[in-house]
């Protein structure tokens, strides 16, 4: 039987364990779409991309932060969940607990490439609503292509 996932409010003292998370998962994401040359630690990102400007969740298994995620208004903006423990359930707690959080109706953005993560979306009742091309957020040198999703009630 898997263990279970246990998904609770963020606390400051849970910030090197979501550091830890962002970082390494972070580069897995970039693997798969604009490449790790534009990777950015957490600590460089959180302010500026505003992670704390919603409310952010945590998840544990056994006792251990393994994921987090993070919604402002109804965005799921945040979602990351370490690899040691990919394919356990997390993201997909994580993102069904956003998505109560912000009353079902949500939408997010997935890079090109991230094959993953999109179809956890998909998955979960999102849709692709437009594809686009641009850049990183705070890497304007950074070209990326990303794919803007919506989720109905």
């Amino acid at each position: 039987m898997a263990e279970p996932v246990l998904v609770r409010p963020y606390r400051p003292a849970d910030w090197a364990a979501i550091e830890a998370v962002h970082d390494a998962a972070r580069l897995d994401e970039l693997r798969l779409s604009v490449g790790t040359s534009a990777f950015r630690s957490l600590a460089a990102t959180a302010e500026p991309e505003g992670l704390f400007n919603g409310q952010i969740w945590v998840a544990e298994l056994g006792g251990r932060v393994v994921g987090f995620a993070a919604t402002d208004e109804d965005e799921v903006g945040w979602l990351y969940v370490h690899p040691d423990a990919y394919r356990r359930g997390v993201g997909r707690a994580l993102l069904r607990h956003a998505i109560d959080q912000v009353g079902g109706r949500a939408r997010t953005s997935v890079l090109d490439g991230n094959i993953p993560a999109l179809a956890l979306y998909l998955s979960e009742g999102f849709v692709i609503v437009e594809t686009k091309d641009g850049h990183l957020q705070g890497l304007e040198a950074v070209p990326a292509r990303g794919h803007l999703l919506e989720r109905a009630v």
